[in-house]
């Protein structure tokens, strides 16, 4: 390079060095950070007894409980999945909302049973979900997987086609055990993290893993141990995906009912008291249902109703009343509970296996369920007194701002003491 340009690369410099001293862009200012209001979120682990909390194995459910409110929740009777569920959610017991049982009749359609895959609007029809009430209400829901919220509510059902008629979440999905907890989460959280106009404000979500480890090695097992520790974490990462949106949430954290041990050295076998010509088994396990065979209602009375080694039958006029169960048109003739953690079946089983089971007497320690209440709505550090689950559905109502129901069996008295607004 000769001096000239030399020179002239050199006053260039010069001339860029100045102009950057002065002009220095200004410091981006932060982005403003969006005022959400809290979302509220309902979340069941199935089959999560109350007791499990005590195990030292669920840290983030442990300081959920402890900065907010804990108690052991009394399931409804049966203590079964699909009634316990939309009791949670309708604020019935299943004698008055329909669900009476996983699986179950009609005399108003003999040719059909309802299981936990049943869609049909007909069988649901006794009693609206919150999340359609909340809909009504322009109160934008989601549902990740809550049994019954894959109905299409108050509609009628098609032979093909989807049913037009019906009222449901604004978003929700049906569900499929191979949907991980994992995407459970995230589904949460990317409804979570949409424009505010189409963001729900209430939402469930449910998680089954718990329950089934519980079925297949017990509640004492190594399964239900591991089981814990995932479902924690999968609990972790919905709280820290919600501080991530800067998105405050009360959640409402529950179980449908407890666990009970069960074996075949647990058995009542039908088959040692009663003639299997004189009935028809609806359903048996944790307790078992009779319809007579035709001119045998009399016998079979006779035989179901005098005193059994671990097992008390009754009319289900008769059903004792404690369990508000019995009147309603689905529930059969004849109704029999074990003792807790004992299997009514048929016949005797064939090999010796062990396991779990729920079902039972709701006030049994076993079945106790699972509830923790965490956010700027809920007092901190407080353990209430036990309470039957129909107080869910008040509860909720009151985070959402929807009116308490004419018709309910719960009271938000019994949990009202949660509430930071009441004290």
């Amino acid at each position: 390079m000769n001096r000239i340009a030399a020179a002239l690369a050199l006053g260039l410099a010069s001339t860029i060095s100045g102009c950057t001293s002065y002009a220095e862009p200004p410091a981006a200012s932060a982005p403003a950070v969006e005022q959400r209001e809290p979302v509220t979120i309902l979340v069941s682990i199935d089959g999560f007894r109350a007791d499990y909390l005590d195990r030292g194995l669920t840290p983030t459910l442990s300081r959920l409980a402890a900065e907010g409110v804990r108690a052991s929740m009394r399931p409804s009777f049966p203590s079964k999945t699909f009634p316990n569920h939309w009791t949670l959610v309708t604020g019935l017991v299943p004698d008055h909302h329909g669900i009476i049982a996983n699986s179950m009749e009609d005399p108003e359609r003999p040719d059909e049973t309802f299981t936990m895959a049943t869609v049909d609007p007909w069988w649901w029809s006794e009693a609206k979900p919150i999340w359609v009430e909340a809909e009504e209400a322009s109160i934008r829901s989601a549902a990740m997987f809550w049994p019954g919220s894959a109905v299409p509510w108050g509609g009628t059902a098609v032979r093909y086609g989807p049913v037009t008629d019906g009222e449901m979440a604004s978003d929700w999905q049906a569900f499929s055990m191979q949907v991980t907890n994992t995407q459970r989460v995230n589904s949460v959280l990317d409804w979570l993290r949409r424009p505010s106009d189409i963001r729900p404000e209430f939402v469930t979500l449910y998680f089954d893993t718990v329950d089934s480890a519980g079925h297949g090695g017990g509640p004492q097992s190594e399964e239900v141990d591991a089981a814990l520790r995932d479902i924690d974490r999968h609990i972790a990462n919905l709280v820290t995906g919600l501080e991530t949106l800067h998105q405050p949430a009360n959640l409402v954290i529950v179980a449908d009912h407890g666990m009970a041990a069960t074996g075949s050295d647990k058995m009542v076998v039908l088959a040692d008291i009663v003639d299997p010509s004189l009935y028809r088994l609806v359903e048996g396990g944790a307790y078992a249902t009779f319809e007579p065979t035709e001119g045998n209602t009399a016998v079979l009375e006779a035989a179901l109703l005098r005193e059994h080694e671990h097992m008390e039958c009754w009319r289900k006029s008769e059903i004792p009343t404690r369990f508000e169960y019995g009147t309603h048109k689905r529930i059969p003739p004849y109704f029999c509970l074990p003792d807790t953690g004992w299997t009514i079946a048929p016949a005797a089983s064939e090999g010796s296996w062990s396991g779990g089971n729920h079902g039972y007497d709701p006030f049994a320690p076993e079945m106790a369920a699972l509830f923790i209440a965490n956010g700027p709505a809920f007092r901190s550090g407080l353990t209430l007194d036990g309470f039957q689950n129909t107080a869910i559905t008040p509860l909720l109502r009151e985070l959402i701002g929807l009116p308490q129901a004419a018709r309910s069996d719960g009271r938000l008295a019994d949990v009202s003491d949660a509430l930071a607004s009441q004290n």
